[in-house]
C-alpha cells in the first residue's frame, strides 16, 4: 500500500490525518500515517508549545501543518496593514450581536465570567501578522514536511519559505482551477477536496473532483483525496481514481485521543449522514458542518444574515466558548462530513489507521478477484 508520496515523506502508509489536536497528530504518524495538525486556533506562542510537544511525542517521524491563510478576508488596511481587534469588533452590527444574544437567551447560555477568556479567534483575522510568523514558526521544525494552506492559493511568501527548507506545500482545492491556480504557486500537493468533506469545502462531489484535478495536475503534483473517506474500501476508491493517497479529517473527532467536548462526541456519535449541511454560519465561508439550532438559526427569516470572513466567525467564537462552558447539547456542533454516519464509536487512532488499511487491502484483492474472473 505504497505510493510515490509515501517514498516522498517516508510515511508508511499514504494516510493523512487532518486534527486539531495534537495528541491524534502525534498518534496517527506513530503509527505510520501522516498526521496533520490544524493550526487555526494557535497564536504564534501556543503553536509553538503545540509543534514542541509533537515533535517529543511523534518518535520522529513526520508530519505536516496546516493553516488557513484565506485569499479574501474584510480585515486589512492599507498596505495590507490589520485593523485592530476593536475596529474590527466594531464592523460587526449591534443587530448582529443582539440576533446572537437573543438565540444563547432562548438556550438559556449565559455570559462568560468576567475573568474568562474572550480573546476573538476566526480565519482571516490578523492574517498580514499572524499568518507569516506562523509561517517562520513551523518551519523552524524539523520533523514538519508539509505546510499546508486549507483555504485559497498558497501565498508566494510561504511557498518560497517552505522550499527553501525542503519542506513540501500542499493546499485544499475544490475545483480545477483552484488547482491550476495553487500550481502556478508552486504547490506540490493538491488535496482535492469535494463537497462531502467536512470544513470548508466547495460544491462538486469527490468522484467527481478527483480524477478531473488529477488530470489536470499530470506530473507537476501529488493529488490527494479527501471528502468522505472514512473506511478503507473508500481509501481503496481514492487510489483507483488516480490519487496518491487519502486525506482524513471527520474521522479523527471522536477518536480517543481526539480533545472533542464530550457533548460534541455525544452529537457526532448520534449523526446520520444526513446530519450536516454546508453553511457559512461558522466562518462566514460555506463549510459543512453538524447541523445545529445555530445554523438552523441562521436560516431563518429573523436572521440579520452572515457576515463576511472574519466577522462571522468572531460570532461564532464569542458564542461557541459560552456554548461550550455549559454543554448546551442544541447548539453544540463541529465542522464535519458526510461520513459523520458511519463515526458510531470512540477507537484509539492506531486502531483506526490499521482498520483503514486493511479494508483497503481487502477492497483491492477483491477488485483483482473481479478483473482475473472476467479475464477466463
Amino acid at each position: 500500500m505504497r505510493t510515490d508520496i509515501c517514498d516522498r515523506l517516508g510515511i508508511e502508509f499514504p494516510i493523512f490525518a487532518f486534527s486539531h489536536c495534537r495528541d491524534v497528530v502525534a498518534a496517527v504518524s506513530r503509527a505510520g500515517g501522516f498526521g496533520v495538525l490544524g493550526a487555526l486556533a494557535f497564536g504564534p506562542e501556543q503553536l509553538e508549545i503545540e509543534l514542541d510537544w509533537i515533535d517529543e511525542h511523534v518518535d520522529g517521524k513526520p508530519y505536516g501543518v496546516d493553516l488557513v491563510i484565506p485569499a479574501k478576508f474584510v480585515t486589512s488596511g492599507e498596505g495590507d496593514r490589520d485593523l485592530g481587534i476593536k475596529k474590527i469588533q466594531e464592523m460587526i452590527s449591534d443587530e448582529h450581536w443582539a440576533f446572537v444574544e437573543q438565540l444563547l437567551s432562548e438556550h438559556e447560555v449565559p455570559p462568560l465570567p468576567p475573568d474568562a477568556d474572550n480573546t476573538p479567534v476566526a480565519a482571516g483575522l490578523e492574517a498580514g501578522e499572524r499568518f507569516p510568523r506562523q509561517v517562520e514558526l513551523v518551519l523552524r521544525h524539523e520533523n514538519v514536511k508539509m505546510l499546508v494552506n486549507a483555504l485559497g492559493p498558497m501565498p508566494a511568501y510561504a511557498a518560497d519559505a517552505a522550499h527553501e527548507k525542503g519542506v513540501d506545500v500542499g493546499a485544499l482545492v475544490g475545483s480545477v482551477r483552484h488547482a491550476e491556480l495553487n500550481m502556478a504557486n508552486g504547490v506540490d500537493v493538491l488535496i482535492a477536496q469535494g463537497t462531502e468533506a467536512g470544513g470548508h469545502c466547495g460544491e462538486i462531489s469527490t468522484m467527481v473532483l478527483v480524477p478531473d484535478v488529477v488530470d489536470a495536475a499530470g506530473d507537476r503534483a501529488a493529488v490527494l483525496a479527501a471528502g468522505g473517506i472514512g473506511d478503507g474500501r473508500q481509501v481503496a476508491a481514492a487510489l483507483a481514481l488516480g490519487a496518491q493517497g487519502a486525506w482524513t479529517g471527520s474521522i479523527w473527532l471522536t477518536v480517543a485521543e481526539a480533545q472533542t467536548t464530550p457533548v460534541v462526541v455525544e452529537n457526532l456519535l448520534a449523526a446520520t449522514s444526513r446530519d450536516t449541511v454546508r453553511s457559512r454560519a461558522m466562518t462566514g465561508k460555506p463549510a459543512r458542518q453538524l447541523r445545529t439550532d445555530w445554523t438552523e438559526a441562521w436560516e431563518s427569516p429573523e436572521s440579520p444574515g452572515y457576515l463576511p470572513m472574519p466577522l462571522q466567525g468572531i460570532l461564532f467564537a464569542d458564542a461557541s466558548r459560552r456554548i461550550t462552558r455549559v454543554q448546551n447539547k442544541e447548539l453544540s456542533g463541529s465542522p464535519v462530513g458526510q461520513i459523520v454516519g458511519r463515526m458510531n464509536k470512540v477507537r484509539p487512532a492506531k486502531d483506526v489507521i490499521f482498520d483503514l488499511v486493511e479494508e483497503s487491502i481487502e477492497a483491492s484483492e477483491r477488485l483483482s478477484e473481479y478483473m482475473g474472473a472476467a479475464g477466463e
